[in-house]
């Protein structure tokens, strides 16, 4: 299976241009699985709701899962993208499933980073695994890897991929997603962009290393920090449905929620006491 990512730097608010060059580059590739960052086609730096809801765009009958949905028919592949999502009046930090027979689904990002929280509404959604024939997929939207149990849940839902768009700021998440790779046996695809964008009194620069990775944590390939790439690789998704770590060790198995959980409520008691002493 041919697997790839889209490194792009977003012009804002030019989402007809956006658009436009993703598609004319996905059109010279060949892969069954392309992945796009987080909120490609209108850029990130948001000033205010107003302006948000003006970029927005409603899922699946907006301008972008249309374009996608015709790219993914003529090109006989399955299409992840991040966009601003809009509905009834609210709006949503999102992500689309595209594929040759047409919409998937769309995922809302759970955990929103800083300014996000002032213009879209957190994920009200549940994480959700789709068979796209020769793979299982989840997705996640950048932050969200941050919090592992995201990634875990959708590797105990059976995904053997894990698509990431993303808009990284934080120097963090390229090393951090070679342990959720190898702590859930998944192969992961992160699709981040360059750039700076300065629309506001705190510049944001783009940390770009987008990559892929498989479950024992191999960088099959990582992108620069400051070039436009498209990259597709071939991997085998099968591996990622072993989670044997030795012939005794099963990944999922051996978990052991009993003494975890009870440990947590302990917790729980412990802390609501000093509250009530305090």
């Amino acid at each position: 299976m041919k697997v790839g990512f889209l490194q792009t730097s977003p012009l804002f608010g030019k989402k007809d241009e956006n658009i436009d060059k993703a598609m004319a580059t996905i059109q010279s590739l060949n892969a069954d699985l392309f992945v796009l960052p987080e909120l490609f086609n209108t850029g990130y730096q948001f000033t205010s709701r107003e302006e948000v809801l003006a970029l927005a765009e409603r899922v699946p009958d907006g301008q972008t899962t249309r374009a996608f949905v015709k790219l993914s028919k003529e090109r006989g592949m399955y299409i992840v993208a991040g966009l601003a999502e809009r509905e009834n009046g609210r709006c949503y930090n999102s992500s689309i499933l595209v594929g040759p027979d047409g919409f998937i689904g769309c995922y809302r990002k759970l955990h929103l980073f800083y300014y996000e929280k002032q213009w879209f509404e957190p994920g009200n959604r549940k994480l959700a695994v789709y068979d796209i024939g020769k793979a299982k997929v989840g997705v996640m939207i950048c932050f969200d890897w941050f919090f592992p149990e995201v990634a875990r849940y959708l590797a105990v839902e059976g995904a053997d991929i894990i698509c990431h768009p993303a808009n990284l700021v934080l120097p963090y998440c390229p090393q951090a997603m070679i342990t959720r790779c190898i702590e859930n046996r998944v192969f992961a695809v992160t699709a981040n962009r360059i750039g700076t964008e300065s629309r506001s009194e705190e510049p944001l620069t783009f940390i770009g290393t987008s990559q892929i990775v498989g479950p024992k944590g191999e960088i099959f390939y990582r992108a620069s920090t400051d070039r436009n790439e498209a990259m597709v690789v071939e991997i085998d998704p099968k591996i990622a449905r072993d989670k044997n770590i030795t012939p005794m060790n099963h990944l999922l198995n051996d978990r052991r929620f009993q003494v975890v959980s009870s440990r947590t409520e302990d917790f729980k008691n412990k802390l609501g006491c000093l509250r009530q002493r305090l």
